[in-house]
Parts: structure tokens; sequence; C-alpha cells
């Protein structure tokens, strides 16, 4: 690190695969989901994917299993389960 925490190089957290870290996954009912994307506004890391089909899908390999998407999702479409490693 460079002298008073100067950042070198820009840097985005795509670069680094999260998920491992995470011992509970969100699984998403999309009979439920009314794709709002509150999810996707308040996911930390880039977990969760806008696709025209389903409007979001979970990308896993950066989940880390907060559960804010849980949390933040109006009609409870997201819930938490176990991670199964």
């Amino acid at each position: 690190m460079e002298t008073g925490g100067v950042v070198g190089a820009p840097s985005t957290s795509r670069e680094y695969e999260t998920g491992l870290w995470r011992s509970e996954k969100p699984i998403i009912d999309y009979a439920k989901c009314t794709k709002c994307l509150f999810c996707w506004v308040f996911c930390p890391e880039p977990a969760i994917d806008r696709t025209p089909e389903k409007a979001v899908e979970i990308n896993l390999r950066y989940c880390k299993g907060c559960g804010i998407c849980a949390a933040v999702c109006p009609p409870k479409a997201i819930r938490m389960v176990e991670e199964g490693w």
C-alpha cells in the first residue's frame, strides 16, 4: 500500500470470488418474485445479476450469504437456506 492509503489502480470486486465464505445461500421463489429489484439494489456485492427473463439471478460465485436480499424482499420471495458444501 502506498503512503497515505492511495489506491494505485482502480479495481472491482468482480475480480474476487467470495462465494466460499458463506454458510447460507439465497434461494428465489420466482412464483412470488414481483421483479421489484430491491435485492439487486441492496446487495453489497455483485452477486445478483439482472436478466430479461427472470429479472434477477443469484450469482453464487460472489454471494457471501449476508441475507440482505432476503431481508429487503417485499414479497419474501427470497429465503436463506443452509449451504450444503
